[in-house]
């Protein structure tokens, strides 16, 4: 763990104040562990910690979905650049794929609206 922190903040330039980790993740060698919450977690979590630890908890499912909608699962690239091209790849799909998503409810409402306008103007045939 302290390798990662170490090296997020060389590459960010920004130091870590908090890590979030899943209920799997045991033991760290950070340099300040209380700095450190696992998920569901319930001593020390209160404020802003709890809200942070409610929003990883919804992006868990996005991330899911990148692995298996978004072929995150697996790399084909080479090298870190490779990796880093992946990532954003597959980002942009998921973006993509939810734009798509909004289109579709907006052309159907749409459709919906004028097939409704249409037929409140169509004058009644008598039957006789």
């Amino acid at each position: 763990m302290r390798d990662v922190i170490d090296s997020t903040e060389i590459l960010t330039g920004c130091a870590i104040q908090r890590a979030y980790v899943d209920k799997g993740y045991r033991g760290h060698d950070a340099q300040n562990p209380r700095r450190v919450f696992i998920s569901g977690q319930k001593r020390g979590v209160f404020g802003i910690i709890k809200r942070e630890l409610r929003r990883r908890s919804a992006i868990e499912p996005i991330i899911g979905h990148l692995k298996t909608d978004g072929h995150l699962g697996r790399c084909y690239l080479k090298g870190r650049a490779g990796d880093a091209a992946n990532v954003i790849l597959s980002a942009v799909g998921h973006n993509f794929r939810r734009i798509l998503a909004w289109l579709r409810a907006l052309w159907c409402r749409i459709l919906t609206t004028l097939i409704a306008a249409a037929s409140d103007r169509l004058p009644l045939k008598s039957a006789f």
